[in-house]
Parts: structure tokens; sequence; C-alpha cells
């Protein structure tokens, strides 16, 4: 009688089994069977919300489903990403993130409440763009080395405003290379950076040349700087960082999506490979080209290569600037 109820019960067990793999291949068939949700981990306005806002509506078109976005913005980026841990792995959850979030918050904070290489898996990159320095148009400061001299010649300390760790190591990197400090002041997005820049409640800003492309183009906000390799092919009369005496300053920032790690990986695939079939299209060079982006068409393998190199070049770039973690 012990045999036999054994058997039943090894035989409910291998049938449960067979039921679950059957459900989780069924689910992965049919999805998405209901609209998903992309969060940003920043306020509406910037340029991590352009992006999602842009390709997640692309996705929803090539998946048939809607895609919402929705925006958790505040604690450098923790909130959102805390939020999408807590969120079932089943894909209906995308985290567009930034380099800042991933790769810069594991170097500069301290007890984050997230892994961002065990927590998390890239499903694609979407793009990179430049850091701008900016000021408001009436600004006496017109150059790299107008900044520079003020700070040295006056002895205050600039106010800078940015919206992420990343841009404020950004900011930090440069300041600790010409010997100036300056005063960083936080903000949850770039949109409220910009009203308070023009409204000189600022004295400068770094941020995503695409989230301010517009405003420096209608002459509202003056560019002094951008952060690339090269200067930008649309504003030709910016230079560089590394042009103006720091030949090692090159900063870029990109977006990619991310899915919890325990997310299967037919869902993973399905959604990695509708993204490359949306970032490799007309539209989505058009759109990147309207904010002075690059196209980051990077499968899930590519980016998590590329997660790793931030991390270490973060953490090299930490050091040399003196910044240890709070």
């Amino acid at each position: 009688m012990r045999i036999s109820f054994i058997k039943t019960l090894l035989a409910a067990c291998v049938a449960a089994v067979t039921a679950s793999a059957a459900h989780a291949a069924e689910t992965a068939a049919k999805y998405p069977s209901r609209p998903i949700h992309v969060v940003v981990p920043f306020t509406a306005g910037s340029g991590s919300d352009t992006s999602a806002r842009y390709y997640g509506e692309a996705l929803g078109r090539l998946l048939g489903q809607t895609v919402i976005v929705d925006n958790r913005p505040g604690a450098n980026g923790i909130i959102g990403l805390q939020y999408l841990k807590q969120q079932p792995a089943d894909g209906y959850t995308i985290l567009l993130a930034s380099n800042s979030p991933i790769s810069v918050n594991p170097i500069v904070l301290k007890n984050l409440p997230y892994d961002p290489m065990k927590d998390f898996k890239p499903i694609s990159g979407l793009s990179k763009n430049m850091n701008v320095y900016l000021v408001s148009e009436d600004s006496p400061l017109k150059s790299v080395q107008d900044i520079i001299d003020y700070s040295k010649k006056t002895g205050k300390t600039l106010s800078v405003g940015t919206y992420s760790e990343g841009y404020h190591l950004s900011s930090t990197w440069f300041a600790n290379l010409a010997g100036i400090h300056f005063t960083n002041i936080p903000y949850k997005g770039q949109s409220q950076i910009m009203t308070d820049l023009i409204g000189n409640q600022l004295d400068m800003a770094v941020v995503d040349l695409g989230g301010a492309w517009s405003l420096i183009r209608e002459g509202k906000v003056r560019a002094l700087a951008v952060s690339g390799a090269e200067r930008h092919p649309d504003f030709l009369k910016v230079p560089t960082i590394k042009e103006s005496g720091y030949p090692d300053y090159v900063q870029y920032s990109w977006t990619s999506f991310y899915v919890r790690a325990e997310t299967s990986a037919d869902i993973t695939s399905k959604l990695a490979d509708a993204m490359q079939k949306v970032l490799n299209t007309p539209e989505s060079r058009a759109q990147l080209a309207l904010r002075g982006s690059q196209l980051m068409p990077y499968t899930p393998e590519q980016m998590a290569i590329l997660q790793k190199a931030e991390l270490d070049r973060f953490r090299t770039v930490a050091a040399e600037a003196g910044i240890k973690a709070q």
C-alpha cells in the first residue's frame, strides 16, 4: 500500500511539472497577451523618457499590444529599479535604464538595494548620446576656460544641476581635472533643470544632449562643451571637453531595455528579436537624428559586455577623481 501511495505521489509530481512546463511554453507562445509597462526611473521630458515613449510605441506596434510608459523618478533612479525588481518576471514590465543607475550607482552609492548584474538582464541597447555643459543664454560664461577662470579668480563655487549620479560623476570628474569645485544640485529629471537654468536659478547644468536639443536650437540655453570624443556634427561650433585641454575626458550616456533576470529565455528572446527589428528601421534612425543621438542596437549579449565594461571604467574614473561611495 505504501509503495502504491509513493507511485501515485510521484505520478502526481511528474504531472504537475509537465503541466507547469506546458503552461510556461503556452505563456511564452502567447506573449504578449496584455499591455506592457515600460518603467522610466526619471521624470517626463528627460532623454530617457523620450526614448521610452518612442521605442515603447514602436515595440507595441510590432507585438500588437499597448505599451504604457510609467515614470517612477527619485533617489537617482533607485525607485524605478526597485519597482521592476518587485514585479513578476513575466516580461510585462520592462525597464528603460541608463548608464547612471546601471553602471554608476554601484560605484558611488553605498547599500544599493539592487545588483544590476544579478537582478536584471538586458534585452536591447537603444541609443547613446553626449553629455552637454549648459548655461543660460545671458550667462557671462562663454567657454570651458571661462568656467575655470571664474571659479579660480572669484573663489566661488558654481552650482551645477544634474538629474542622476552619472551626470554628477561626469561634472565632478571634469572639476577634478580642472582643479575647481562645483556644488551639485540634484533633480529628479531634466525638465526642471532646464526651467531653473533659463531662470538663472542655476549657474550651469550637465545633462543629456538629446533632452536639451530643442532649447539649444531655440537659443534659450547656451552649450559650452560636449563630452564626446569629437564635436557633435550638428553643433560643430561647440567644442569637446577633450579638445579643451583634457584629452582623457570622454563620456557618453546610453539607454537600454532590461527585464528581471528570472524572465524566461523564450520571452527575453522574443523581446530582443522585436527590438532589433524596431531599431533597424529608417524611422528609428530618423528619430535619433532629431535628437542628435547615435543608434546602439546591441543584442543582450553585447549589452551585458558593455555594462560590465562601463562598471569597470566608472570605477577607474571615480578612483582618479577621488569620489568615494556615499
